[in-house]
């Protein structure tokens, strides 16, 4: 059964990204894992979005998982910035194999307008 997760100080977890965690079998922890340890970081392709990668656990079917967030700074300290952010997940979702490095996949029309109407973009 998927165990929602609960907005707090360090996370917000949009409606969106609640649903993709659900439908692609990801758990909240994991989510956060890949956010603090990514393989491989991009830009988002909507604004002000970052999108981190970590590969999947079975070698034999490679997936990678990502996430598309926002950090939201509480302190203009270099040094204690990320202590103090707040990751915004927008979405998340397996790529089935490996997908090409620095080549920007675009966003789905019907996905960029939902995250616009939920008021993330």
């Amino acid at each position: 059964m998927f165990k929602v997760p609960r907005n707090d100080s360090k996370y917000y977890w949009t409606n969106h990204a609640i649903r993709k965690m659900a439908f692609y079998g990801l758990t909240p922890d994991r989510m956060k894992r890949v956010i603090r340890n990514p393989q491989r970081v991009e830009d988002g392709v909507a604004e002000n979005t970052i999108e981190v990668m970590m590969p999947g656990p079975n070698k034999k079917k490679p997936t990678e998982i990502w996430v598309m967030y926002q950090q939201k700074v509480k302190s203009k300290n270099e040094k204690i910035k990320i202590l103090n952010s707040r990751f915004i997940i927008i979405s998340a979702w397996r790529y089935p194999g490996i997908s090409p490095i620095d080549k920007q996949i675009p966003i789905p029309a019907d996905i960029f307008e939902e995250l616009k109407n939920e008021g993330v973009l």
